[in-house]
């Protein structure tokens, strides 16, 4: 299964989800994340954040979501959009048929930088009970419409 998360910047909420669905899904899940206008470098606090939890961040990047619209790029199964609402933030939409969902998380790099630690943790911790609600059902056996449902009931997951 492939997925695809979401998020304008991607600098922070859908790195960290991404991550989040590697290390949580295990072999048969592939993650990507992408920005509809990427900041071109990964926000310093989800690098110290996740490395000071374990996680493999060699392929961390901040990249477009152009790189998965081209021929040949993988075909995604799920997409999952993380923008919350502060700001006015605009939410990307991927165009086509999989599966779709938004788990809306405020950004983290939006807080001051005294207080991002408090900010990220918050996200993080968000983020990760949404992840660990997607990954307990047996994502691989259900259908098109019944993973549809289940990535919907996750949306009010807090």
């Amino acid at each position: 299964m492939n997925i695809l998360v979401l998020c304008t910047g991607n600098s922070a909420r859908s790195i960290i989800l991404e991550k989040l669905l590697d290390r949580l899904g295990g072999a048969d899940i592939t993650t990507f994340s992408a920005g509809s206008t990427p900041s071109g470098a990964v926000h310093p606090q989800t690098l110290k954040m996740l490395g000071a939890k374990g996680y493999d961040l060699s392929g961390a990047r901040s990249k477009s979501w152009d790189e998965f619209a081209a021929p040949g790029a993988p075909q995604m199964d799920v997409v999952i959009t993380v923008c919350g609402s502060a700001a006015s933030e605009t939410c990307p939409v991927w165009p086509g048929a999989p599966v779709r969902a938004h788990w809306g998380v405020e950004d983290p790099a939006a807080a001051a930088e005294p207080d991002w630690e408090p900010a990220f943790d918050t996200a993080y911790t968000a983020l990760k009970t949404r992840a660990r609600a997607f990954l307990a059902a047996d994502i691989h056996a259900m259908t098109p419409a019944d993973l549809q449902d289940h990535v919907r009931q996750i949306e009010a997951v807090a």
